[in-house]
C-alpha cells in the first residue's frame, strides 16, 4: 500500500516527536509548515524546534507570515498532500484545513471537549485534575471543536509539574498520531462528535495570570505553582522583586492558635527551609527564581539572601 503524502504543521518542541515518528514509519512528508523565525539568539534569529528538526532531515520548510496569503495557498495546493497534520500550531483558516482530500488532523493535549484552548496541560494541573489525556480530531471552523478520532488518558502525579507532564505527553502523543494516521490510511476511522455540555476552556496564560493568590488553601496554591512550572512560572513579590516559585510541596497546616496572614515568608536559624503561609497552612518552597537571577535550590537562595 502506498504511504500517505502528508503536510505537517507545528512549531514547538512538543510537535517534534510526532513528526519524527511519521518519518520513521515511512510516511512522505511533502513539507513542514512552521512559524517564521524570530529575532534574537546567537545567530541573530531563533528558529522553531520543528524547523530545526525538519532541516536536519532534509525536509522542505514553509514559514508563511499569513496563512491566507495567495502565494502560500498556491504552494500548499501544489504539494498535493493526502492529509495535513497539526501539532501545536496556530489556528488555521478553512482555505488551509479543508484543502487535502482526507482533511486535517490535530493532536490536542487534553480529553476534548475538556480544556479547549491554548494551554490545556497547564490548566489541568492548576485545576487539580488527577488525570488528563490526548486527543486526535479532525479540524473544522471553530477551534478544538471537530469530530474526535482517538483519545488516551494520562494520569497526573501529585507533585508533577506542567513541564514534566508536557514531556510525557509529547512522547505519548506521537504514538497516538501514528495510530490515527494508520487508521486513516486503512480507512478504519469512525469519527464521533464532541459533547458540548462537557466543554471546559484552557485560555492563553499571561504574566498577570501567573500571580499567586495566597488567600487560597495550600492545595490550590500548590497546584497553581506546579501548573505554571517551569514556564512561565508562578510568581509573587519579595522586597519589591519578582519571586518565581518553580517547585514546592504542601507544608504542614497551622498549629492551634497559629494564623499568620497569607503570603508571609518564614525560615529559621538553620536556613534550611522556606515556607509561605496560605489561608489554611503553608507551602514549602523547593526551587525558585528571583528577578535577575538563575533558577536555584532554596538552600542556595537562603545562604545568599537575608529575609
Amino acid at each position: 500500500m502506498k504511504k500517505l503524502r502528508i503536510v505537517y504543521l507545528g512549531t514547538p518542541e512538543f510537535a517534534v516527536p510526532s513528526l519524527q515518528i511519521l518519518l520513521e514509519n515511512g510516511y512522505e512528508i511533502a513539507a513542514v509548515v512552521t512559524s517564521p523565525d524570530k529575532p534574537g539568539g546567537r545567530l541573530g534569529v531563533q528558529q522553531s524546534a520543528v524547523k530545526k528538526f525538519a532541516l536536519a532531515h532534509g525536509l522542505r520548510v514553509l514559514q508563511p507570515e499569513k496563512l491566507k496569503n495567495p502565494e502560500f495557498l498556491d504552494t500548499l495546493r501544489a504539494l498535493k498532500a493526502d492529509l495535513q497534520i497539526v501539532v501545536a500550531f496556530r489556528m488555521l483558516p478553512e482555505a488551509v484545513w479543508n484543502m487535502p482530500p482526507l482533511g486535517t488532523m490535530n493532536l490536542h493535549g487534553s480529553l476534548l471537549p475538556k480544556y479547549r484552548g491554548a494551554a490545556p496541560i497547564n490548566w489541568a494541573i492548576i485545576n487539580g485534575e488527577k488525570e488528563t489525556g490526548l486527543t486526535t480530531f479532525l479540524l473544522k471552523h471553530e477551534i478544538d471543536t471537530g469530530d474526535l478520532l482517538f483519545q488516551e488518558r494520562v494520569p497526573i502525579g501529585e507533585n508533577e509539574t506542567a513541564g514534566e507532564l508536557h514531556d510525557r505527553m509529547m512522547l505519548q502523543g506521537a504514538q497516538l498520531v501514528l495510530k490515527s494516521v494508520q487508521a486513516i490510511e486503512r480507512g478504519e476511522l469512525h469519527p464521533f462528535p464532541q459533547v458540548e455540555t462537557e466543554v471546559t476552556h484552557a485560555p492563553k496564560i499571561f504574566t498577570e495570570t501567573c500571580r499567586i493568590n495566597f488567600d487560597q488553601p495550600a492545595s490550590k496554591v500548590h497546584d497553581f505553582i506546579r501548573g505554571l512550572s517551569p514556564f512561565p512560572g508562578a510568581w509573587t513579590e519579595l522586597d519589591g522583586k519578582t519571586f518565581k516559585i518553580l517547585r514546592a510541596i504542601r507544608g504542614e497546616g497551622f498549629k492551634a492558635g497559629e494564623k499568620p496572614p497569607p503570603g508571609n515568608f518564614f525560615t529559621d536559624d538553620t536556613r534550611n527551609f522556606l515556607k509561605i503561609s496560605t489561608s489554611d497552612g503553608f507551602i514549602q518552597v523547593l526551587e525558585l527564581q528571583l528577578e535577575g537571577k538563575k533558577r536555584m535550590h532554596v538552600r542556595d537562595f537562603l545562604n545568599g539572601y537575608r529575609l
